[in-house]
């Protein structure tokens, strides 16, 4: 069986709802990774960091046959193509890939903390992901369907419908 992967995608800057497509569009291109589902898209605020504009989140659930170095270096990947500048912790950005749940992984490798360690307080995490897998429980943190209750607080909504990437060529 390959390993079950959690990704979150966000975007701010340029045309965000484009940059999530094409980043679920160069995943599912990718050698070894399956994408099984992605999640509407999503309007946020930002959580933290400076003034900027709202964000467009998405969730994508994956099977790949690569490690969980080889996810975060593709994401990485991805992110550069889409001119992603690593500037300021929690600034705006024109693509995030944050890779939350790598099968039933728990690391606190100082590289990549699997889970990802603010995924329990992020609704733009929990609520995409719990449209596609609303069973799903988040290793150490529990149940996603009782995460959900702890971030009600923080304003989130759907503004485009699912995007599917087609499969590997």
């Amino acid at each position: 069986m390959t390993p079950h992967v959690v990704l979150s995608l966000g975007a701010n800057l340029g045309d965000p709802l484009g940059a999530l497509t094409s980043a679920l569009e160069a995943l599912a291109q990718t050698d070894g990774v399956e994408v099984l589902a992605t999640s509407s898209f999503y309007g946020t605020a930002p959580i933290g960091g400076p003034d900027q504009p709202d964000y467009i989140n998405a969730v994508a659930v994956l099977e790949t046959t690569l490690a969980p170095m080889a996810i975060l270096d593709l994401a990485h990947q991805i992110e550069a193509d889409h001119d992603r500048v690593r500037q300021e912790r929690w600034g705006p950005r024109t693509l995030d890939i944050d890779l939350v749940v790598y099968d039933d992984v728990v690391s606190e490798d100082p590289t990549l903390t699997i889970p990802h360690p603010r995924a329990h307080q992020r609704a733009f995490v929990l609520v995409p992901w719990h449209e596609l897998e609303p069973d799903a429980v988040l290793a150490t943190f529990g149940p996603i369907a009782d995460l959900i209750e702890h971030v009600k607080d923080q304003d989130i909504a759907v503004v485009a419908s699912p995007h599917h990437p087609g499969p590997a060529q």
